[in-house]
């Protein structure tokens, strides 16, 4: 790195250009250079030389390319390529360039290629004394009381000089008088600032004006000099100040009052003549904290005006000092005290601030449970500032005022129920009491919390279900459904049997789901051992502490076709049912002969017996009663008939796929000696048989009457566990006939359904799938709504 500096005299009226080199690499790939020349040189004045002083060779500049870039508006310098001299290329004004700076630099680069190299080349331009001071105007007229004191200064606005350093402005001359002179003060940027000090008092009689020339020089040699003409004056003095007629002025108007509404005229006299006798009316003072003036005042006139924007709430008294003050040279004035007291209106509406809210609440807190707090505010004053509030009638809140009015409680006055109402859009109304009044609405919303408050409910009460006997153990038998009115755990419902009121004999063959409440049977139904049972369900939810409810179930069991008929007569000692029966040979036709006796544990269709004759020697002697199974003869003995005959006695149930038993009956024929005496022998073993027939037949006549009786209490009692409108839906109608049947109908559906015994009604069907035991009625008591009876047999049947 080498630094060098270097001064240059240029002669010719170049102003003693110089320069410096102050920065170069000793790569040669950067270096910076300082020339300083004088403003406003001619163009085409050199400044230094570049490739000289950065050590280029002059014969390649043309090949490098050597130029100066500026990055200024105008090109205000350029290279000579063919000697490296750097050339003024524009006028140069340091007060164009640099205003009041000092120094004035200017930053160029000079550029050279092959290779490329870049350096900084700095130009300080030097002020020259090339402007005068300047006055902002050529005259000036300064109006002075003549009661002015000596020593009174008076500003006069300054001379500007655009030069700096010396050249700048540095001092101010007065022309010669007595009663001025001039002196000047350092005021910052503005320099010095002239001020003209009354030096004696001023006579407007003697002399009303004076004429002055301010000069102004600058530091520059020889200086330069600006002048101003001021013109003095002399005025006559205002000595009187305007007068308000009134101490202080009052006046009252409402808040609502529109822009333009007239509210005082001011009145402020002068004794003084012509413009110091005439009074001008001003506001003093602006409203702070205010948008827009409230007031405008008529400067000539003095009145007084709305002009907008009164509000009671944000001001009730404005309290105005109104500046009178006359047009005299010297103004003299005085201040009119002016109060305005603004009335209100009802111009605001109530405003409802919710300071505390519970959104959520139980639905078994008490009557009085505090929801919210609420503040109510009105910026109005008086009647047009006290609010009542209220709610919809039809609500179970309340709204409890604070002893001032100013607060209110929100207050539930009764349970809430959260199956009824799951949440309240609460719209409180608040009211002033002005005229008209004004209102105003806020919705509060108040979410009902489920507490277990509902116990689980079945769909029936109680349940009546109809079981087929034979059933697959382990499946489905029938189904309970509960529902919850509660949400969440609070309805979630499980099912279990009542063991404290069925006893362990129905947990034995039932079970149940708690889930779903499915009932399943862990073993098959016999009608013929149980027709009818009855258990309760207990379905409970899953709150803290948990609701539950019981419903009775009562279960009947349908038969089926599973039971053979039983031959009851004749059965001989070894079990076998054969017998043998003697008949004189001269009885006549229609002789009962014997009769055949069976039983079948079914009842309705599937025991109700019918008797057939399967085989018989001459179908021309006997015949057999189908329903009775008494066997008689059709016509006399003959001789030629024979003595022993044979009779085969099929016994068939009428299920849909019958069961059947068979008998054999042995007819002996003999004479009628014979007769007499073997009916004398058989008649003790006859007897016998007789008694023990008849024995079992009063026991089974007995079982029958008393399971019957027993139905028909379980019948009663059901219909008075129903809700009235099922209470006919039973129907008790007992009908016994000489096969000792009985039936019980009741109603279900469109149709009156009948289990009867053996003998059937005239004119009854079977109803297909029933399994044989139950018969459709015609139903000549239907009611207008098109029930029919159902009706069921619920104990065996004994057929003789």
């Amino acid at each position: 790195m080498a630094i060098q500096t270097r001064k240059r005299r240029w002669l010719g009226g170049w102003a003693f250009p110089y320069f410096a080199l102050l920065f170069l690499h000793l790569k040669g790939i950067s270096g910076q250079i300082r020339y300083s020349i004088q403003e406003e040189l001619k163009v085409g004045t050199a400044v230094g030389n570049i490739a000289k002083d950065l050590g280029f060779d002059t014969s390649r500049l043309a090949d490098r390319n050597l130029r100066i870039v500026s990055g200024t508006k105008h090109e205000l310098f350029q290279v000579n390529q063919r000697n490296g001299a750097l050339l003024v290329n524009h006028r140069v004004d340091r007060e164009e360039l640099c205003v009041k700076n000092t120094p004035c630099f200017i930053n160029l680069k000079a550029v050279i290629e092959n290779p490329l190299e870049m350096h900084q080349v700095t130009v300080e331009i030097i002020d020259v004394n090339d402007n005068s001071p300047k006055f902002p105007e050529e005259t000036y007229n300064l109006e002075i009381l003549e009661s002015a004191l000596a020593g009174t200064r008076f500003q006069v606005e300054g001379a500007h000089d655009s030069d700096v350093g010396l050249n700048a402005l540095q001092s101010y001359t007065l022309s010669h008088n007595q009663y001025f002179r001039v002196e000047t003060e350092e005021f910052g940027e503005d320099g010095q600032i002239p001020f003209l000090v009354l030096q004696k008092p001023l006579d407007r009689e003697l002399i009303s004006q004076h004429t002055l020339l301010l000069t102004a020089l600058d530091g520059g040699k020889p200086p330069k000099t600006g002048a101003l003409n001021i013109t003095v004056i002399v005025s006559d003095i205002n000595d009187n100040a305007p007068v308000c007629d009134k101490q202080k002025y009052t006046v009252t108007v409402k808040e609502s009052a529109p822009a333009g509404t007239f509210l005082i005229r001011l009145n402020a006299s002068d004794t003084d003549e012509g413009l110091n006798g005439e009074v001008k009316y001003s506001l003093r003072g602006k409203f702070r904290a205010m948008g827009a003036e409230p007031f405008e005042l008529d400067s000539k006139t003095g009145e007084l005006k709305v002009k907008g924007g009164l509000d009671f709430e944000e001001k009730q008294v404005y309290e105005m000092k109104i500046l009178a003050a006359d047009t005299g040279a010297v103004s003299l004035s005085t201040h009119c005290n002016v109060l305005v007291r603004v009335e209100d209106v009802n111009d605001n509406r109530p405003e409802i601030d919710v300071t505390s809210l519970s959104s959520r609440i139980p639905e078994d807190a008490p009557p009085g449970t505090v929801v919210a707090l609420m503040g109510m505010t009105d910026l109005d004053s008086g009647v047009n500032g006290q609010v009542v509030c209220s709610l919809p009638k039809d609500l179970p809140f309340d709204l409890k005022p604070s002893p001032d009015g100013h607060f209110y409680s929100l207050v539930t006055n009764a349970f809430l129920d959260k199956e009824s109402v799951a949440r309240y859009d609460i719209t409180i109304t608040a009211k002033d009491l002005g005229t008209p009044p004004l209102t105003s609405t806020k919705v509060i919303q108040v979410e009902v919390v489920d507490v277990n408050d509902n116990n689980p409910r079945f769909t029936e009460n109680p349940y009546t279900f109809y079981v087929v006997e034979n059933n697959k153990p382990g499946m489905p038998i029938f189904s309970v459904s509960a529902s919850d009115f509660d949400e969440g755990e609070n309805a979630a419902i499980t099912y279990s049997l009542d063991r404290g009121s069925t006893g362990q004999s129905v947990n034995s063959f039932l079970n149940i789901n708690e889930g779903n409440g499915n009932i399943y049977a862990l073993k098959s139904f016999d009608f013929e051992t149980l027709k009818t049972f009855q258990f309760h369900i207990i379905a409970q939810d899953s709150g803290t502490p948990s609701l539950s409810s019981n419903v009775t179930i009562n279960v009947f069991i349908l038969d089926q076709n599973d039971n053979a008929p039983v031959i009851l007569y004749p059965v001989s000692a070894n079990g076998s049912t054969e017998g043998v029966e003697e008949i004189p040979r001269n009885v006549n036709a229609g002789h009962l002969v014997t009769k055949v006796r069976a039983y079948d544990a079914d009842i309705g269709y599937n025991g109700w017996l019918l008797f057939s004759l399967q085989e018989v020697t001459d179908h021309s002697l006997f015949a057999l009663d189908r329903y009775t199974g008494s066997i008689r003869t059709l016509r006399s003995f003959t001789e030629t008939d024979e003595a022993e005959h044979k009779l085969v006695i099929l016994v068939k149930d009428n299920g849909n796929v019958s069961l059947s038993a068979t008998a054999t009956v042995i007819i002996n024929v003999v004479e009628p000696k014979e007769a007499f005496a073997a009916s004398d022998v058989k008649s003790a073993v006859k007897d016998e048989e007789e008694n023990s027939v008849t024995f079992y037949l009063i026991i089974t006549l007995g079982s029958v009457s008393a399971l019957f009786i027993i139905s028909i209490f379980v019948l009663i009692i059901m219909q008075c566990s129903k809700a009235p409108d099922d209470s006919s839906k039973y129907l008790q109608d007992v009908n016994y006939d000489g096969t000792l049947c009985h039936s019980i109908q009741y109603r279900s559906g469109d149709k009156r359904y009948m289990l009867v015994g053996p003998r059937m009604s005239i004119g009854s069907t079977i109803v297909p799938g029933s399994n044989g035991n139950t018969l459709v009625v015609p139903d000549h008591r239907r009611r207008a709504s098109g029930e029919g009876a159902l009706s069921m047999v619920l104990n065996s049947k004994l057929t003789s």
